[in-house]
């Protein structure tokens, strides 16, 4: 009997999982094909007709997907249309996101090859869709696009981070921004940076937890900055491997030195050890 009450109570509880299952590899596909069909990565070989059947597989899938996060049949609808709606507001985001890349980084050689190639605006794209759907209450399928994203690119954006615009992401892996986190406007970060928590207590769940990061700064790789009351002024640098919890006034610029000892092998008679 203990063991029947046992597989009962997992039944019950994947049964309830179950009611809120949403299909992976479906959502993998949205994703990828909203991408590609907002930056016309291959609509120049599509006829407009094409195009628009495109738009209406999207339309259709994604009231699928919000059907499968329990929205009821009129919600889904009504979410749909307003995303699709309001896609050229995102779009507009992302189009200065996309300028900045190529007047920023030198190795890149045009905007294609960024549209193709760099998992730091792919990040972006995916977190400022995933923003729209997580203040539309769509919280799971936000989520599930974001780690789509940080499984594709090593890119860990929380979708409830308020992110300004021409926002900048260089190489990217590793990165971490967490929920509570606010960037504002023209900031650039690179691989390895983490905008994190102090604490992980669910006591602190509606709390702002993560740093805020004002206008024009630049965050080196490998910093990490924590803590929901840790500001960084604007026009500031963070250098890298940099530990902060404690805010930054405007302007400023804080580096991690460290000592690096050059010695010669053991048994040279004119060993000389260097130190810079």
């Amino acid at each position: 009997m203990e063991v029947i009450s046992r597989n009962k109570a997992i039944y019950q509880r994947n049964f309830l999982a179950n009611r809120i299952f949403m299909d992976r590899q479906q959502t993998a596909y949205w994703i990828t094909e909203i991408f590609d069909w907002m930056f016309t990565t291959r609509k120049e070989f599509l006829s407009y007709s094409q195009f628009e059947q495109k738009e209406l597989e999207l339309h259709i899938i994604l009231r699928e997907l919000l059907l499968q996060e329990q929205f009821t049949p009129e919600e889904a609808s009504r979410i749909t249309e307003a995303f699709f709606t309001d896609l050229q507001d995102v779009y507009a985001l992302l189009a200065e996101d996309l300028k900045v890349a190529i007047s920023f980084d030198p190795a890149a050689t045009s905007m294609h090859e960024i549209l193709f190639s760099y998992p730091g605006f792919f990040a972006i794209a995916v977190h400022r869709i995933s923003y729209y759907l997580w203040h539309h209450h769509a919280q799971i399928l936000a989520r599930v696009f974001a780690e789509i994203a940080h499984s594709k690119t090593g890119i860990d954006i929380h979708p409830a981070a308020v992110i300004g615009k021409r926002f900048f992401i260089d190489h990217g892996t590793g990165i971490v921004i967490g929920e509570t986190c606010i960037i504002g406007e023209d900031v650039k970060i690179y691989q390895g940076v983490t905008l994190g928590a102090l604490s992980v207590s669910r006591d602190l769940a509606h709390q702002k937890r993560h740093p805020t990061i004002e206008d024009h700064v630049i965050i080196y790789a490998n910093a990490t900055i924590l803590g929901g009351h840790t500001v960084i002024g604007k026009n500031s640098i963070v250098g890298g491997n940099v530990w902060l919890t404690s805010s930054l006034p405007p302007n400023a610029q804080i580096f991690h030195k460290s000592e690096t000892i050059i010695k010669r092998k053991p048994g040279n008679k004119t060993a000389v050890d260097f130190s810079i």
